[in-house]
């Protein structure tokens, strides 16, 4: 059967000489994983730039009661970007927060809201001109209501990665410097919560231990998450 749906490209793996197994998250359908056929040929050029991460598709693609890997039927570009493929610092972001998208959707149904949060996200990103240094904090703060852990505060955050951040047998007074080191960022976090718009956030350094700090409370919660390796080229874009 067919199913005509918008999707979110994730990821892709080259499979054969000239195709593609790509990882999509679709709205009709939630993940999908789909072989295209023939895109890494020279002719026609440019198919292959349909696939890089986070680029919005419309779909029809095949459907399997059973599951699996199937196939699309059709493909094109739903919005063109006018921003992220050029820009080096948006591109990175891109690289990173798909790569955290990919390792924490699972789900083979349907979610609406989940889907339009993404999208909505994805093209507001592409239209910033300006003013998107926090972007990615923001988004993941945001992600995690969407995934069943809705931050509702900096001291949420910062307590229990820090408790995480010593060992078991440590006694709660013990951790008391761990835990302060990482007050610090509870103001931030606050502001990126409640005014993301005007935050104090004063340079690259400060920006990436917050995201180092987020990252690891992501760790905490989705067991199978892992290391974010895309997580250090992102650090050395959001460096002073």
């Amino acid at each position: 059967m067919l199913i005509k749906t918008r999707g979110i490209v994730l990821n892709y793996i080259k499979y054969r000489e000239t195709s593609i197994i790509a990882r999509i998250y679709t709205e009709r359908l939630g993940l999908q994983t789909y072989i295209i056929n023939g895109v890494r040929k020279a002719k026609p050029p440019g198919r292959i730039a349909l696939f890089q991460p986070f680029t919005l598709l419309d779909l029809v693609a095949y459907t399997s009661r059973q599951g699996g890997i199937t196939r699309l039927a059709e493909f094109r570009c739903a919005v063109p970007f006018s921003t992220l493929p050029y820009d080096v610092p948006k591109s990175s972001v891109v690289f990173f927060l798909s790569e955290v998208v990919s390792r924490t959707l699972l789900e083979e149904e349907e979610n609406e809201p989940l889907f339009a949060f993404l999208h909505d996200s994805i093209v507001r990103f592409d239209q910033q001109r300006t003013g998107f240094e926090n972007f990615a904090l923001i988004f993941l703060l945001q992600l995690a209501s969407y995934l069943g852990f809705g931050i509702e505060s900096g001291q949420e955050i910062t307590t229990q990665v820090a408790f995480a951040s010593v060992a078991p047998t440590t006694a709660a007074a013990e951790a008391g410097p761990a835990v302060l080191r990482f007050r610090e960022f509870d103001q931030y976090f606050d502001e990126l919560l409640q005014t993301p718009d005007h935050t104090t956030i004063p340079n690259g350094r400060i920006r990436r231990e917050l995201l180092n700090v987020l990252i690891r409370y992501y760790q905490l919660h989705i067991e199978k998450l892992g290391d974010i390796r895309s997580l250090a080229v992102l650090s050395e874009v959001l460096a002073e």
